[in-house]
């Protein structure tokens, strides 16, 4: 018998007729998974709309807004996909968080075997669960973690060796194999605040405001805007305050030219040298975000499925909140599923101004 849909009184807007709720169960949709239940009355058991076990026949279906109801009825709770427990996504994500503290206070990285253990999952599985969580790898996060703690220990403990073991780094020939990629000098350097690292600069004008370009040896490794040409400059010292920071001659003012002109001529194609420090899953994002051409943009979710990782939407917008170089890496071109402009590291009316910009100079 096929009933006919009747309203559901639910208080929501999706799932509120039985012909949608059937086609939430006959799809697996986890997305209805608390706004009702469904019971089958061939085994006598209630589930979630997103559970895994073989489709029922509709006749025996029944639909309930609560737990309580379905039970009220004489049902009990599947095994399978344990509707009287956390939501799978609730339980994923705490999973999940326990791993990240366990990772971030051990003094070394924990053993994949371990971390799957205690989260009581395979290591296959907790594995997939943890990058399409956090949208890298537990290896990742322990390095981020690792180089997180670096430049913690490294300016305050007794010497270069003492930081780099207090880091979880367990032998110096991996600390120092590393240490280039994660400090962006020497660790000595570093430890002095930046002391011999020559990082050239320039302040600029242009429409969007004040505009600094630095750059080290190897490339330009920060393109910042503001209203304030001094803050600017403050921020690039409070990074590195022993640092040597050298005001660009004519040949560096060049450089400067070159990106004042992206601000103003999104279209024009300019080639620069970068020096971008970031962990691999952040340059993965920023090398994707360059691949947008000027006049479209992209919503967070397309550039996840981009990289390989179509749920790590959350940490593609970290690392595009966390883009050294404006307008080069044009995370501007990133916005929400629904249209939205979302955040801009450098105001959002920056991000109208150039969005705006570029469909003028494309149509």
């Amino acid at each position: 018998m096929v009933l006919a849909a009747r309203k559901i009184s639910t208080g929501a807007k999706a799932y509120a007729t039985e012909s949608e709720r059937w086609a939430a169960v006959v799809n697996r949709d986890a997305r209805a998974d608390g706004r009702f239940y469904y019971s089958v009355r061939t085994t006598g058991v209630y589930c979630r709309p997103g559970c895994a076990a073989r489709q029922p026949r509709r006749a025996n279906v029944a639909f309930y807004d609560t737990r309580a109801a379905a039970e009220a009825a004489g049902f009990r709770p599947c095994k399978r996909c344990r509707p009287d427990a956390s939501p799978p996504a609730a339980r994923h994500t705490a999973i999940v968080t326990a791993a990240c503290r366990a990772i971030e206070a051990a003094d070394g990285a924990p053993a994949l075997e371990t971390l799957a253990r205690d989260a009581g999952m395979s290591r296959f599985h907790f594995h997939r669960l943890f990058k399409s969580v956090t949208g890298v790898t537990p290896r990742a996060y322990a390095a981020a973690c690792r180089a997180k703690r670096l430049h913690v220990e490294l300016p305050r403990a007794g010497s270069v060796t003492e930081a780099f073991y207090d880091a979880g780094f367990n032998s110096s020939g991996r600390f120092y194999a590393a240490a280039d990629a994660l400090l962006g000098m020497r660790p000595r350097a570093f430890r002095a605040g930046g002391a011999g690292a020559a990082i050239r600069f320039a302040v600029g004008q242009c429409s969007l405001g004040a505009i600094l370009v630095a750059a080290t040896a190897k490339g330009v490794c920060a393109i910042m805007l503001g209203d304030d040409a001094e803050r600017l400059v403050r921020d690039l010292q409070e990074r590195f305050p022993k640092a040597q920071i050298i005001g660009g001659d004519t040949e560096f003012e060049r450089l400067v030219a070159q990106v004042v002109g992206l601000v103003e001529r999104p279209d024009t194609a300019a080639e620069l040298p970068f020096d971008l420090r970031g962990t691999a899953f952040q340059q993965r994002v920023w090398q994707a975000l360059r691949a947008i051409p000027s006049g479209t943009t992209a919503t967070y979710s397309e550039i996840a499925k981009r990289i390989g990782r179509p749920h790590a939407v959350r940490a593609v917008a970290q690392a595009c909140a966390a883009n050294p170089a404006a307008i080069a890496i044009p995370c501007h071109r990133v916005v929400r599923r629904d249209g939205g402009l979302g955040g801009y590291r450098w105001g959002i009316e920056r991000k109208r101004a150039l969005l705006a910009r570029e469909a003028g100079t494309r149509s």
